[in-house]
């Protein structure tokens, strides 16, 4: 009775091997419930078994799907407008969050626009860019500045006083306080917001891949939802989750690399 009680313990935290069985158990409970809603509850043809879509990922090897060719196309899309959205909203959030002239003129602006509805601004892409890859990557790259811009400038408001105070005391200049304490510390918590970001990267990528169908994961879904094979759409998804974790666990490992003070124990 205490090893049950134990696991309910509030914010246990368990071994990783418990928590790899817990996971098992977990997929396991979920097809269970799957197999018994699909089919009973709900008509397969809404609700494929997880076996048929298990099966339908024979056919979306063939030539007709090519799962592997549009997979790659939504990783470069995606990796792409991920790089271009980085590299434009670190430099400006830190201009903004550091200096206050430049938060008064702009900041209330960039909170507003992160009520800009993306799907809608889809149209204003094609206009500017066409409807080529360059749009998708543009349209991806908005999507993840809108998010990650006031995050950097809240990271840069999240830097203890303390520290700025310290390398002021050892006579540090305003670009040797940036250097030292801003960059690295912002930099070291952005990470994890980037982490987050990846599952609402992948939103828009489907989106985008919609315009103009040339291929990709989003194309591929909506294809075969067109085709009432409900069980290739399913399978399409889980591939997106299964690329998503992977990104995940690739995130986590560079920031290991890059800040590996988050992760000593104390």
């Amino acid at each position: 009775m205490q090893i049950f009680k134990n696991f309910f313990e509030l914010r246990r935290q368990f071994p990783q091997k418990i928590n790899i069985i817990l996971s098992i158990v977990g997929l396991i409970v979920i097809l269970i419930i799957w197999s018994l809603i699909s089919g009973n509850l709900i008509p397969q043809t809404l609700l494929p078994s997880p076996l048929s879509v298990l099966a339908s990922f024979k056919e979306l090897y063939l030539p007709d799907d090519y799962l592997v060719d549009n997979a790659l196309r939504s990783i470069k899309l995606n990796l792409l407008g991920y790089v271009l959205a980085t590299i434009i909203a670190l430099p400006i959030g830190f201009i903004i969050g550091l200096f206050g002239v430049f938060r008064g003129i702009f900041g209330n602006y960039i909170n507003a626009i992160r009520f800009i509805p993306l799907t809608a601004t889809v149209g204003l892409f094609i206009a500017w860019f066409g409807i080529e890859d360059m749009m998708k990557v543009q349209f991806l790259a908005f999507g993840i500045f809108v998010y990650l811009l006031p995050v950097v400038i809240q990271r840069i408001d999240e830097v203890e006083k303390v520290y700025v105070d310290t390398v002021y005391t050892l006579g540090a200049t305003k670009w040797q306080t940036i250097k030292s304490v801003f960059i690295p510390n912002v930099l070291s918590r952005v990470s994890d917001d980037i982490r987050v970001l990846v599952a609402i990267s992948w939103t828009y990528i489907i989106v985008a891949e919609l315009v103009n169908k040339q291929g990709g994961l989003g194309d591929l879904a909506y294809t075969s939802a067109r085709q009432s094979r409900i069980d290739k759409v399913f399978a399409v998804l889980i591939v997106i989750i299964c690329i998503g974790l992977l990104q995940d666990r690739l995130f986590a490992g560079l920031d290991r690399l890059f800040f590996p003070y988050k992760h000593k124990k104390d």
